[in-house]
C-alpha cells in the first residue's frame, strides 16, 4: 500500500487529489496539510467529501511520524508527497522543511519544470508528461507535474514534433475555466466578472511556453519558428479548448495515422475523427484530439480537463508509474454528460 501525504490539501488541485486518491484501490492517505485549516475536518473545507471521510487537516510537517517511516524496513519507498502549492511556494517549503529521502515528491507548481530549475538539494525532477518521458518517470524518484495549458497543447503538438513535422509557426489559441485560476480571489476570478465574459490574458508570453517549447525541442531538436499563444479566460469552470494550426504538407488521412499511432500505447489521450468538445472531457483524466485539414493547413483541436490531466489526475498517473502500478489505476473516471 502506498502512503501519501498532501501538502496544501484546501485548494483545488488538493481537493481533486482527495477524491481520487480516496478511492485509489492501493493507496491509503496519510494525512493532508493545511495551515489554515489544521484541526479542521477535510469535508469542512470539500463539502462534496462529507460521509466519505473522517480526515482531518494537519498543521504538522513531522513527515517521519505522519508517514510512520520509523514502522517501515529500510530502503522502503512506498510513501509519496504531493505538494499542492502555489508557484513559487514548492521550492521554498522543500527548502524550509526536509522530506526523507524515502518519499517520492510530486510538485503540481512550475517551479521545477524547466531543466535549470529541476533540481535542488540533491533531488532532481522528471518533467511528467507521461505521453513524452513516460519511461524516465518510471524510474524517477521525483516528479514536476506539467502545467495544466501546457499539457493540452503539448498533447496536440507532440507528434508533430516526434517525425520533425513543426518546421513552420504554430498558432495557438487556448481557454481555460476559472478554477486554473486556483481558489484565491481576485478581480479576474470572481463570479460577477468572470460569469458572461471572455478575455485575453499574457498573450505571447504565457509562462507554459516555457516548458512546452522545452519538450517540443526534446522531441524535435530544434523550433525554426515561433510558437504563437493567446491564452483566454472562460466563463465556465472547469476544462481547457486548445485550437492550433500549422501549415503541414501531411494529407488529413496521413496526419490521423500519425497521431494515432503516437498515442496507441497511451491510455488517457485519444484521437477523435468527429469534431469534440469539453463535456467529453469534463471530471476525467483524458485528453482528446481532433484534426482537420484546411488547404495546406493542418488543424488541431485538443481538450482536458485543468484539474485533472492538467494538475491532479496527471499527478496520480505519475505516481502509478513510479511505483510499478497500472497507469490507470484509481483514474477511471467518468464524464458528466449534461
Amino acid at each position: 500500500m502506498i502512503k501519501a501525504g498532501i501538502i496544501g490539501g484546501a485548494g483545488y488541485t488538493g481537493g481533486e487529489m482527495l477524491r481520487i486518491l480516496l478511492n485509489h484501490p492501493q493507496v491509503a492517505i496519510a494525512f493532508v496539510h493545511s495551515s489554515s485549516n489544521a484541526g479542521n475536518l477535510i469535508s469542512d473545507v470539500h463539502s462534496d467529501l462529507f460521509g466519505d471521510s473522517d480526515l482531518r487537516f494537519t498543521g504538522s510537517t513531522d513527515f517521519t511520524t505522519l508517514f510512520n517511516l520509523n514502522d517501515t524496513c529500510a530502503g522502503d519507498r512506498h510513501a509519496v508527497l504531493f505538494l499542492c502549492l502555489g508557484h513559487g511556494d514548492a521550492r521554498k517549503f522543500l527548502e524550509n522543511h526536509p522530506v526523507d529521502a524515502r518519499v517520492h515528491i510530486i510538485d503540481l507548481s512550475q517551479d521545477f519544470r524547466l531543466k535549470e530549475q529541476a533540481s535542488l538539494g540533491g533531488r532532481h525532477f522528471v518533467y511528467g508528461l507521461p505521453e513524452l518521458n513516460r519511461e524516465a518517470i518510471r524510474e524517477a524518484a521525483h516528479i514536476a507535474n506539467p502545467g495544466c495549458f501546457a499539457t493540452c497543447i503539448q498533447l496536440g503538438l507532440l507528434p508533430l514534433a516526434a517525425k520533425g513535422l513543426l518546421q513552420a509557426e504554430v498558432h495557438i489559441q487556448a481557454t481555460t475555466g476559472s478554477t486554473g485560476a486556483g481558489q484565491g480571489l481576485s478581480k479576474t476570478a470572481h463570479f460577477s466578472w468572470r460569469n458572461n465574459n471572455l478575455s485575453v490574458y499574457k498573450a505571447f508570453e504565457h509562462q507554459h511556453l516555457n516548458e512546452i517549447g522545452e519538450s517540443l525541442i526534446q522531441l524535435q531538436g530544434a523550433l525554426p519558428q515561433a510558437i504563437n499563444f493567446i491564452p483566454q479566460r472562460g466563463d465556465f469552470s472547469r476544462g481547457i479548448l486548445a485550437a492550433m494550426y500549422i501549415e503541414c504538407d501531411l494529407s488529413e488521412e496521413a496526419a490521423f495515422a500519425l497521431y494515432e499511432n503516437y498515442y496507441a500505447t497511451h491510455p488517457f489521450t485519444h484521437v477523435s475523427r468527429k469534431n469534440i468538445d469539453l463535456k467529453q472531457v469534463v471530471n476525467t483524466n483524458k485528453c482528446l484530439v481532433h484534426l482537420e485539414k484546411h488547404g495546406n493547413k493542418l488543424f488541431i483541436v485538443s481538450i482536458t480537463d485543468n484539474l485533472l490531466k492538467g494538475a491532479s489526475g496527471q499527478a496520480v498517473q505519475n505516481m502509478n508509474m513510479l511505483f510499478g502500478l497500472e497507469e490507470t489505476a484509481g483514474l477511471k473516471l467518468k464524464a458528466v454528460a449534461f
